[in-house]
C-alpha cells in the first residue's frame, strides 16, 4: 500500500493531478480520501455565521477522525467516510461513503500538510503550485457553479479568507513536500514524472 498526499491552494489543481495518477495506474486499486469529507459540521450556525465561517483554516478540519480512519485503511479495514455537503454546511448524519483497502490511497486537500500526524502516515507529499490570478478564476468557476455560490460571495471570501489563509498555512506547508508541481495541475512532464516514480515505488513496495 502507498499513500499519496496532495496539497495545494484552491483551484491550483490538485483534482486535475489526481485524475491523472488514478489514470495512469488503471492496473492498481486506488481510493481517494478529500480533505473536504472531514470538515467539522457547522449545521449549528446561522446562515449568516455560516456566510463568514472560515474553512480554510486547519481548525475547520475533523483531524482526528481522518488521522484514524487513514490508520485504520493502513491496517487493512474498511471505513465509513463522513460525507459533507457545501450548501448546508453540515455534515451527514446519516450518509456515509464506504471505503476499502486499496494499493493506492491518495489523500487530497488545501490544509493535508498542516497536520503533523497525517504528515507522518504519507509515503509521498505532493504539493501543486499555480499562479495567484489562475487559481482565483478556477475558485469563481468552481464555487458559482457546483456550489450555487454568488460571484460577490467568491470574491469576498477569496479577499477575506482564502488568500489570507494561504499565505499563512498553506503556502508555508509546502516546505514539506517531496515533490512541487509548478504551474498547477497541466503540468504534464511533472505529472509524468510523479505517475513514474509513484509505479516504481509500488513495485518495490510489492517485492519486499
Amino acid at each position: 500500500m502507498l499513500v499519496i498526499g496532495i496539497a495545494g491552494g484552491s483551484g491550483s489543481g490538485k483534482t486535475t493531478v489526481v485524475s491523472a495518477i488514478k489514470e495512469r495506474l488503471h492496473d492498481e486499486k486506488v481510493v481517494v480520501i478529500p480533505q473536504d469529507s472531514y470538515y467539522k459540521d457547522t449545521g449549528d450556525l446561522t446562515d449568516e455565521e455560516k456566510r463568514h465561517h472560515n474553512f480554510d483554516h486547519p481548525d475547520a478540519i475533523d483531524w482526528e477522525l481522518l488521522c484514524k480512519q487513514l490508520a485504520e485503511l493502513k491496517s487493512g479495514k474498511t471505513i465509513h467516510q463522513p460525507v459533507y455537503s457545501y450548501i448546508s454546511c453540515t455534515r451527514s448524519k446519516t450518509e456515509t461513503v464506504t471505503v476499502e483497502p486499496a494499493d493506492v490511497i491518495i489523500i487530497e486537500g488545501i490544509l493535508i500538510f498542516t497536520c503533523k500526524e497525517l504528515r507522518e502516515q504519507m509515503d509521498v507529499k505532493i504539493f501543486v503550485d499555480a499562479d495567484d490570478d489562475d487559481r482565483l478564476m478556477r475558485v469563481m468557476a468552481r464555487d458559482i457553479s457546483e456550489r450555487g455560490k454568488d460571484v460577490h460571495w467568491v470574491i469576498e471570501r477569496y479577499s477575506n479568507t482564502v488568500k489570507p489563509m494561504f499565505l499563512q498555512f498553506i503556502e508555508p506547508s509546502k516546505r514539506y513536500a517531496d515533490i512541487i508541481i509548478p504551474q498547477g495541475g497541466h503540468n504534464k512532464v511533472a505529472v509524468d514524472i510523479i505517475t513514474a516514480t509513484v509505479e516504481k515505488s509500488l513495485r518495490e513496495k510489492k517485492t519486499l
